[in-house]
């Protein structure tokens, strides 16, 4: 069964920074075509797009109020994908959880296009 696994969150003061590492366990999730993301929900809130990595040219996907902040990178020689959190704020606070799947451009932003969901890592943002 195809895993992905988070790991790099914890609790961090205002304007500090943090790494999210999403491991997979199936080779094929670095094929072309497939996209890799991330996503965050808050207490009592919706789940939210943060951040894509689509290998559809390599280009990247952020949520307006992480850009500049976050960086996704993908290593398809590890099968990993990394978060960079620079400069977190309160509002960071969050499950990060990392997704694949293979949605269309449209679709990049939204939690329908992801088949394969990790199981979350806890970010906290707070002094």
């Amino acid at each position: 069964q195809a895993q992905l696994v988070e790991s790099g969150g914890g609790l961090v003061q205002p304007g500090g920074s943090l790494r999210l590492s999403c491991a997979a366990s199936e080779r094929s999730f670095s094929n072309y075509g497939m996209t890799w993301a991330w996503f965050r929900q808050a207490p009592g809130k919706e789940r939210e797009f943060v951040a894509a990595f689509r290998s559809n040219g390599g280009r990247t996907y952020y949520l307006d109020s992480v850009k500049g902040r976050f960086t996704v990178s993908k290593d398809n020689a590890k099968n990993t994908m990394t978060l960079e959190m620079n400069t977190l704020k309160p509002e960071d606070t969050a499950v990060y959880y990392c997704a694949v799947g293979s949605p269309i451009l449209s679709s990049t932003r939204s939690n329908n296009g992801y088949r394969y969901w990790g199981q979350g890592t806890q970010v906290t943002v707070s002094s």
